[in-house]
Formats: C-alpha cells, structure tokens, sequence
C-alpha cells in the first residue's frame, strides 16, 4: 500500500510539470501566430474602454451633483418650511447649473412652481416663458401620479431631454408612506459642459491608457445632438463638420444622451504593437512558471503526506500491539495463579478475578475502538438511540474503571447537579465507550497528579460531561489535530506514552452523531478538560437549568474512588 502510495504521489507530480510545460509551449506558438491580430484587437478594446471611462465619469459628475444638491427633506415640503430649502441650495451650490427649482405638492399646494432666487435665497413663482414650459412639461408624469395618489417604491433621478434647449434634472422627494410631496429639479447649462465638464472628463482618462504620452495620445472629438463638433482635443481632416474614419463611438448615458464622443489614434508603430506582445508573452510565461513551480512543490508535498500516513500508521501497529500485550500478560498471570492453587482465600480468588475481568474489559474496550474506526471508515458504523438517563450511564462506565483505578493509585471525583438531570435520546454504550476514551487518556497522561474529576451538570439545552485531569496538558497548536485519526501529540512526555491514536477520533464520531460537540481546554502543565455536550430531549428543553453542585459517587466498599460532598 505504501509502495502505491508513492508511486501515485510521484506521478500527480509528474503531470504537474508536465502539463503547464505542454500549455506554456502551445500558447507561445499562438501568441507569435497571432500577433498582428491581437495587437488590433488589443488597441481597439483600449479605444473602447478609455470612452466608457470618460462617459462613466460624466455621468459620475453630474449625478453626484445632482444628489447633492437635489436631495431635499420631505420635512420641507410637508410642514411648510421652503425657505430651509433655499438655504440648502445656497449652501450646497453647484456649477454648470441654469436654474434650480421645487415644485411643492404637499398640503395645500397643487404642484406650484418655484424658482430659487440665489441673490435674496429664497423662492418666486416664475412669469411665463419657454424655460417654463420645459419644466412644466418635465413635472407632468408626477403630477399625474401625485393626482392619482400612486406611492413611489423606488425613489431615483429622472431626466428630461425632449427640450434640448433645457435638460432637466428631477429629484422626487417622498414621505414616510411613499406618497410624493415634491419635486426638486436642475436646468443643466450646455456651455459648462461643453468648456468645463468634457475637457476635464476627457483628459482625466487619457493617461490611465494612454500612458501620458502626448504623441501616443489619440484624438478625442464630441459631436452635439445636430452632428456638429462641439469638442476635440486635436486637429483633424473634416468633411461637413464631422471627424472621417472615427475607430470608436460612445454615446453619453446620463445626460446629453443625444451627444457622442468618438476618437480615432494618430499612429501605432510596429514597434510598440512587437513591444506590447511581449510584455505580454513575458508575463504569461512568468504565470506558467509560477505554475511549474507550485506541480513540484504540490508532489513532493503529497510525496511527503504519503510517507508521513504510512509513518503513522506504522507506528499504529506498533503501539496497538504493545496496548493489547499488556492485559493479555496480565490475565495470563492471574489465570495461572488460580490455575495452580496458589490462592489461599476466597476473597483473594475475587481479588484475581476482578483483576483479570477489568483487564479483559480494557482489551475489549480497545478492540472495540479498533473496530468501531473499521466501521466509521468504511461509512457502516450505526448507533441505537434510546431515551435513556445519562446519570446512570456515567456512573456505570465509572464502576468498570475501579479495578484499573485501584491499581495505579487514581481517585475520582464525580460532581453532578443536585437536581435530576433530564434525559437524553442517547446510545448509551457508545457514550459509555467515549467516556471509558476520555478516562483512559486522563490515567495515561495525568503523570504523578492521581486526582480525575468527572463532571455532570446542565447547560441550556445540553447535558456537559467533563473529564478534567491534572497531567502534562496539551500545547495549544495541538488542540484542534488531536482529534484526526491516528494523531498523537509530538511533544516528548505525551510521544513516550503508548497509544493506538484512535481514542479521541471515535469520541469526536460519536458526539457528532448524537448531535453534540467536544471540545477541550487545556494548557501545558496545568492538566487538560475534555467535555462532551449532549443536546436534552426537545420535549425537556424548556426546563430551567439547576445549578450545578458536588453529589457523592456511589461506589462499592473499598474502591479508591471517592466522591465530593457539598
């Protein structure tokens, strides 16, 4: 198994040089195929996207304007307060702007009109004019809403454009209920956009991708809603007053939907067209590199993850066979004794048969956890859930270790609630074994402390087992491994202790099909706590938790473990 293990290893890492290898040499020969081609290709997708940057940043301007100055409080219209709206656009201010205006629908007004006055900052009803009109023309569809008493979900800017001559700029201004109490609206000036907003657009862009080269640069022409020139950055041949063999046009989304930009470049060498390939070629080949380099280290990683499973499991055999040779000695001793009549009492014959029953029990518990890891592998693992009284299960599982306790010296202390604990839908064997896994690592790695405390209490809605010891404790980076199969803690006091490494692995399996969770808390020296959280049965979740107190153990004359009194 190990053999193929490596030799699968070796070959992931084959294909993974192999195949980048093959890639990065088919794609050099179709870069240098078509080369003239992408350098077209390239250039114009540069054209396109430097227009929709300066459209994008036209649209930004003026929408973010608009925002600003457009965003009114209901609270204006709904209790009579206008003036604070004059006051608001005289502080906010904006430039490229005509005409500010509100129309007010909210109490008794019926869609007035009004005009900010920026010299006095305040309102006047407007005389007759085509401007009007316009704004007149724009405010309809609200009005016709607000009359029909239709709520606005969806509040957003509106634009009119039907009148070239005045393009408006709507804010609608909602309540509480949706209900539109007003209008606040802009008159756009096309001279500021035309000397003002375009130049700035337009040359903000140009470097980004053009690199700052002004004889690179191409050049840059905007025609107004007639067809006429209304902007460019360059002398050009014209015919009628249109720019001739435009390469890219763009028509603005915003605002001055009407107007396109277009541009055509002045002049691309082969030189710079040979120079961009391969800047590109380079960096594709550097990414294939990168790429070869991470195939070698992903196949001598998994070389090395191979070598290290197999390690482990070596060291699996190895430390199972010292596990099981130990209480195999043990009850070959005691068998014999007994078999040979060399006990001179009764109650020495109990003694032995005690010994000999809680070594079988211990070479039964690690076959089992042996078997029950076969199970979990290969997905055949199966548990019987049954409303049973965790109390009792704990107390039971703690009888079968007094044997074994007794003859290294360990006692025990159980603390439980005074109050009954409910009960739980629970494989009691299997949360006995899982208790038996976390005692028998406290007894391996408690070290010269003999002193175990069991914990049974309430939490919420689960029933806490805590197994607590005063051992060589755990270093925090471990923590979260030592539940993988197989894993034992590197650090040299925990490495010289013999262990199948299967323990804490069956107990996490078990606890996640229950439900629960475990986990540990634990610091080098001070000893660990291992606790299983079992969720109570649904019907019993809503009981008030008791407080947790010492409760002595029942156990039988003369065993070593002994319980807290409160």
């Amino acid at each position: 198994m190990a053999v193929f293990l490596k030799r699968r290893s070796l070959w992931v890492g084959f294909l993974a040089v192999l195949v980048p290898l093959l890639v990065l040499l088919w794609l050099q020969y179709r870069w240098l195929v078509q080369l003239d081609q992408a350098s077209a290709i390239a250039q114009k997708a540069t054209l396109k996207n430097y227009l929709e940057a300066v459209v994008s940043d036209v649209e930004t301007t003026y929408r973010q304007n608009a925002e600003r100055v457009l965003n009114l409080s209901p609270n204006y219209f709904t209790q009579d307060r206008l003036e604070k709206a004059a006051y608001h656009f005289k502080k906010k201010g904006v430039e490229g702007v005509k005409r500010l205006f509100v129309v007010s629908f909210a109490d008794e007004a019926d869609g007035d009109l009004l005009y900010f006055e920026p010299s006095c900052a305040s309102f006047s009803p407007p005389s007759r004019s085509p401007e009007v009109q316009a704004v007149w023309l724009a405010t309809a569809p609200w009005r016709a809403l607000v009359h029909k008493g239709v709520p606005v979900e969806r509040v957003r800017l509106t634009i009119d454009e039907r009148d070239m001559d005045y393009r408006i700029v709507l804010n609608p201004i909602t309540d509480d209920s949706s209900k539109v109490v007003g209008l606040a609206g802009m008159i756009l000036d096309e001279e500021h956009f035309r000397r003002s907003v375009l130049p700035a657009a337009i040359k903000k862009s140009l470097p980004k991708f053009f690199s700052g080269n002004s004889q690179g640069e191409p050049v840059v022409s905007v025609e107004d809603g007639l067809g006429e020139i209304a902007y460019a950055t360059g002398k050009a041949d014209k015919d009628n007053g249109r720019l001739r063999e435009t390469e890219a046009v763009r028509p603005f989304s915003f605002v001055f939907t009407d107007w396109k930009i277009g541009l055509i470049s002045r002049h691309t060498t082969p030189a710079v067209v040979a120079r961009r390939n391969f800047l590109v070629n380079i960096a594709l080949s550097a990414v294939l590199g990168t790429v070869l380099l991470s195939g070698v280290v992903l196949a001598l990683r998994t070389a090395s993850r191979a070598m290290k499973l197999s390690q482990m499991k070596n060291d699996f055999v190895s430390n199972v066979s010292h596990e099981l040779r130990t209480p195999l000695a043990s009850i070959r001793v005691f068998g014999e004794f007994l078999r040979l009549g060399r006990v001179d009492s009764p109650e020495k014959a109990r003694e032995y048969g005690d010994y000999i029953e809680t070594e079988s029990r211990r070479l039964t518990q690690l076959i089992n956890n042996i078997l029950d890891f076969a199970s979990i592998e290969s997905g055949r693992k199966s548990y019987r859930f049954e409303r049973s009284d965790v109390s009792e299960v704990v107390c039971e599982t703690l009888k079968t270790f007094e044997i074994r306790l007794r003859q290294s010296g360990f006692r025990i202390l159980l603390e439980r609630a005074e109050v009954p604990l409910p009960p739980a839908r629970i494989d009691a064997g299997a949360v006995a074994q899982s208790l038996c896994n976390l005692l028998d690592n406290a007894v391996k790695y408690s070290g010269e402390k003999k002193d175990i405390t069991v914990t049974l209490r309430r939490d919420g809605d689960s029933i806490v087992i805590a197994v607590k010891d005063q051992g060589i404790g755990i270093p925090r980076d471990e923590q979260k491994k030592i539940f993988d199969r197989f894993h034992r803690v590197s650090t040299g006091l925990v490495h010289d202790v013999k262990g199948s490494g299967l323990g804490l692995s069956i107990v996490s399996h078990i606890v996640e099909a229950h439900r629960g969770t475990v986990t540990v808390a634990s610091r080098p020296g001070e000893g660990s706590t291992f606790s299983i959280h079992l969720p109570i049965e649904q019907a019993d979740s809503r009981a008030a938790a008791p407080a947790a107190s010492p409760a002595a153990f029942e156990a039988p004359a003369g065993a070593p473990i002994r319980g807290l009194r409160s």
